[in-house]
This record gives C-alpha cells, sequence and structure tokens, in this order.
C-alpha cells in the first residue's frame, strides 16, 4: 500500500501505534540527548556567554518549530505522513551522524565550530518534518467511527506522551551523565545508534499501517474561501442568494455543521446568479459549505494557540536557565558523586511518568461518570489548568532564586562566578516537578485539542501548531531576553550576566509571571468564546 489508497480500516489499532512510538521515542531520546546538555556544551566547551549560550539553545528550537510547519504543508499535501516521517527521520539520523563527527577531538577547532552549526541545524530540519507527522500518524491507526477506537484514541494521547517522556528520561539520565564525565563524543553517539535502530522498527512495521492519502495544499483551499467571500461581499443569503452550496464528497466522510462565527466568510458558499449560470462551479468563487466551516475552525483554533506561547517561555526556561541555577549550587551524593545540571530535567518526566497512569486510570473515569465528556475534562479546561501551573512553576523559581543569590550574599560568594553556593540542589526539585504537571495537563491538551479541532486533511499541521507552539515560545524567550538585556543596561548593569549571583534572574523570573498571568486572563476569554468542532450527515444542496 502507498499513500494515495485511502484509509484501510482492516489495519491500524494499537498494535500498529505501537511501531511508531517506538520511533517517537528514540527521536525524543536523541533530541534530549543533545538538547538537555545543549547548554553546557556551548558554555562550557565552546566558551559561550550565558546569555548567548541561551539564545543559542532558544534560537535552535525556534529553527524547528518553523521547520514543522513545512514538514506538515508536505504530509497533508503531497507525500503523505508515512513518507514524511520516514524521509525526515532519515534527516535527523544524517544530522546526529554529523554532529558525532563535530564533536571528535580529531576535528580541527575551525572545522569542528561550523561543522556542529550545521549538523545542530540539519537535526532541527529532520525533526521539524518529523514532529508533526508521527504523532498524527500514529492517531489515525484509530477508527474515529468506532466508539472503542475512539475512546482508545483518547487514552492514546496520555500514554504516546508517556511514551515520549519515557525517552526523554532515558537520555537525560544516561546521556547525559555519559556527555559529564565520559565523552562528549560518545554520549552523541549513543542517540545516533537508537535513531537509527528505531527506524528500521518503524520500516519493519510498514505493512501493518493505516495511511491517508494527501489531499492537495490546504492553503489553496483556504485562500478560495477568502477570495470567494471578498468578491461575493455584496451578495446577501436572503436576498440576491439561491441557496448555498454543499459538497457531495467530504474526505473521511465528515461534513461540518454550519456555525455562526465568522459570518463573513458565510458569503464563499452563496449561489448567486452568475454561479447559477456555470456548467461547472469555479472554486475561487463558490465554495462549499464544509471548505468555508473548515477556514472558521483553523480561524477559531488561532487565538488560542496564540495563548499557548506564553507557556512555551516558560518551557524554554527548563532547558536554559534552570540548569545554570543548578550548575551553581551542590550535586553530591556521596564522596564521589556528582549528579550532572542538565540531569534534573528529568524530573518532570518522572512525574509524568508517575501521574498519567493515575490520571487515566483514576481521575478520567471518575470525572468521565460525572459529566460523560471521554477524556474527562475537556481539552481547553485542561490546557488552562495546564497554563496556570506555568505560572506557578516560574513563581516557585523565582522564589528559590532569591533564597540562593541570598546564600550566596551570606556567605561572601556573591561576586565568585565559579563558587558552589553552599544550598542543596534539591532546591529546584519543586519547579521541576511542577512543570512536570504542567507539561501534562497543557501539552497533552494541545496535542489532543489541534488533532481532534483541525480539519481531517489538515491533522498534521494541526500537529505541527501544538510542537511549533512550543518552538515559537523558544524565539520569544531569545526576544524578551535581549529587551530585557538591552532594558536592564540602560537602567544600570545588564540583569543577565555570566556571574548568575549578580544576574537578577529572580527579576527576570518576575517579568515572565507577570507576562504569563496577563496571557492566562486572555486565554480564559478566548476559550468562552471558541466554537467547537461539530459533523453532520445530511446533505442539503449538491452543488
Amino acid at each position: 500500500m502507498d499513500d494515495h489508497d485511502q484509509l484501510q480500516p482492516i489495519k491500524g489499532g494499537w498494535k500498529s501505534a505501537i511501531f511508531i512510538i517506538f520511533v517517537e521515542m528514540a527521536e525524543r531520546f536523541a533530541y534530549y540527548g543533545i538538547a538537555g546538555n545543549l547548554m553546557v556544551y556551548l558554555n562550557r566547551v565552546m566558551e559561550e556567554p550565558t546569555a548567548s549560550a541561551a539564545k543559542y539553545v532558544n534560537s535552535w528550537n525556534g529553527v524547528s518549530s518553523l521547520a514543522l510547519f513545512i514538514g506538515a504543508f508536505f504530509a497533508d499535501s503531497y507525500l503523505g505522513r508515512f513518507k514524511t516521517t520516514l524521509v525526515s527521520s532519515s534527516i535527523f539520523l544524517m544530522g546526529l551522524i554529523l554532529l558525532t563527527i563535530s564533536t571528535s577531538t580529531k576535528i580541527p577547532e575551525n572545522v569542528g565550530t561550523p561543522l556542529f552549526f550545521s549538523a545542530l541545524y540539519i537535526t532541527a530540519l529532520g525533526e521539524g518534518g518529523h514532529k508533526p507527522c508521527v504523532q498524527t500518524f500514529a492517531a489515525d491507526q484509530f477508527d474515529e467511527n468506532t466508539p472503542s477506537q475512539r475512546k482508545a484514541k483518547s487514552s492514546f494521547f496520555n500514554w504516546w506522551y508517556l511514551g515520549i517522556v519515557v525517552g526523554a528520561t532515558i537520555a537525560v539520565l544516561g546521556v547525559v551523565y555519559v556527555e559529564d564525565n565520559i565523552s562528549w563524543t560518545l554520549g552523541f553517539s549513543i542517540p545516533t545508534i537508537a535513531v537509527g535502530l528505531a527506524l528500521t522498527v518503524f520500516i519493519v512495521g510498514s505493512s501493518t499501517y493505516r495511511k491517508e492519502r494527501p489531499v492537495g495544499s490546504p492553503f489553496t483551499s483556504m485562500a478560495q474561501v477568502v477570495v470567494a467571500a471578498t468578491r461575493k461581499r455584496h451578495v446577501i443569503e436572503s436576498n440576491s442568494g439561491r441557496g448555498l452550496c454543499y459538497d457531495d464528497h467530504v474526505v473521511g466522510g465528515h461534513e461540518l455543521t454550519r456555525t455562526n462565527h465568522f459570518r463573513c466568510l458565510d458569503k464563499a458558499m452563496i449561489i448567486d446568479d452568475k454561479d447559477s449560470w456555470m456548467k461547472s462551479r469555479n472554486p475561487w468563487r463558490l465554495c462549499s459549505v464544509n471548505q468555508v466551516e473548515e477556514v472558521k475552525l483553523i480561524l477559531g483554533l488561532i487565538p488560542i494557540w496564540i495563548c499557548t506561547f506564553a507557556y512555551a517561555i516558560i518551557v524554554a526556561q527548563v532547558h536554559t536557565f534552570f540548569i545554570k541555577q543548578a550548575s551553581t549550587m551542590k550535586r553530591s551524593i556521596g564522596p564521589k558523586f556528582q549528579i550532572p545540571p542538565a540531569s534534573l530535567q528529568v524530573i518532570p518526566g518522572i512525574t509524568i511518568l508517575l501521574c498519567v497512569p493515575i490520571y487515566d486510570r483514576l481521575f478520567v473515569p471518575s470525572i468521565r461518570n460525572i459529566n460523560n465528556i471521554p477524556s474527562g475534562i475537556n481539552t481547553l479546561q485542561r490546557i488552562g489548568i495546564g497554563l496556570g501551573l506555568s505560572i506557578l512553576t516560574i513563581v516557585i523559581a523565582a522564589l528559590v532564586e532569591s533564597t540562593r543569590i541570598s546564600a550566596a550574599s551570606k556567605h561572601g560568594i556573591i561576586d565568585d562566578p565559579v563558587a558552589i553556593v553552599p544550598m542543596s540542589v534539591g532546591w529546584l526539585v519543586p519547579q521541576f516537578v511542577v512543570m512536570g504537571l504542567s507539561d501534562m495537563f497543557a501539552y497533552v491538551g494541545m496535542q489532543e485539542l489541534f488533532y481532534d479541532q483541525m480539519p481531517d486533511d489538515m491533522r498534521s499541521i494541526g500537529s505541527a501548531l501544538t510542537n511549533g507552539a512550543i518552538g515559537v515560545g523558544a524565539l520569544m524567550s531569545s526576544a524578551v531576553i535581549t529587551v530585557v538585556q538591552e532594558m536592564s543596561s540602560k537602567w544600570g548593569d545588564p540583569w543577565l550576566v555570566n556571574n548568575l549571583n549578580r544576574a537578577h534572574l529572580d527579576q527576570f523570573y518576575w517579568v515572565l509571571a507577570g507576562l504569563c498571568a496577563l496571557d492566562l486572563v486572555i486565554y480564559v476569554l478566548a476559550a468562552k468564546w471558541f466554537v467547537w468542532k461539530n459533523t453532520k450527515v445530511d446533505q442539503i444542496m449538491i452543488c
């Protein structure tokens, strides 16, 4: 079977999804094997200043986010999700190979540094094609027309994220330790081997997959609605209209119910005198009701998507300044063992590992019995809880940082940038734990919302929106750092200097908390006005 075949109901289900989950676990394992310690590598090995290293990490994540939309576009429009996943995973593997070579001590510095950054962005390109397709492709294995499969799909998103966390946790515990204590080259080669093996497993399972055919550029369809609505902006449905255009074929068999929001776009579906005289429908003058409603779905999701950027900014701190905080604190266990700073990123993963089974097996069924919602709480509520927890995360981080600075001042080491503050790294555990809870609600909720509420033939783009929000948040974090540095320099000394004891990181965290609090208020309003996707079977008029 190739991507041009229809979805085959005899295939798919959990058996096929497991093959796909395996390749995603390996990709996450590789990603966190690099990203989890990238701040340390840039700071320690390449001797980049703290603020510059943070911006490099955030820029890399941002480029990955832009690549997501390219991968999603080709998946939904031309290649299909299976082929796009296969090609992008191969590119990701090539980037990992080059990255491993670039860290070898046998490579001259004038060659190794350009090769390192080139390889880094090749992995970003590969990840960009992989991430929006693989999760959607896995979810496609469940038949939405079967009640048991639909219920399984709701549960799938929780266990999918659990699989991601397992891969990330193993990388943060194992690979990061190897990088810090044995060899960076060996540390980068382990994820490379893992991705190579996982890609082989993914190919082996290909005969069991349900594969959805690409349907052409979704952006063309969106443009047609806008153009048609503009051309008929003076047409009135009740007076000059001759009815509405209902399509006789909807991909996947799901016809959308007409809604009352974004009414200006309804002009595109009105049949006027010129349309009625035409032998065939001009798609740039007349669009179907379903086509217009699909555009409305996308427009309705945009405010929700924008409101997740603030949460993503907090996520960016976990991989940058949270790790820098840890590097200045006591991390010893016993007389010889030192916890690598980047290994603290395992805490959100462990939190999710412990909480997802409880959430999925206890919380969801209990709430489901009360409100009859399959997922327990709806996805907008789940995202909102996650946004609130992200604010709590950064507030805790600010309070802990204030305590750390006080400890450095008390012991007279505030002007010593390499001194270890006599304060246990365990103080950072609460902010990592709450961040894990925030991810479990916000990120998983985003995945489910942007899969379910997108038009059926644009679900890869829906996945790109989810993961793209994290990348956009990383870019915004870089922008906030730049603004804070410039403004604080005008007021006096810049906040985010190499000596973390003089960096005013706690004040930077309070700025982020204020931005996120404002964002949450806007999100609540956007969620209140959100119109849910609704489908119907009856067709009134075929044009």
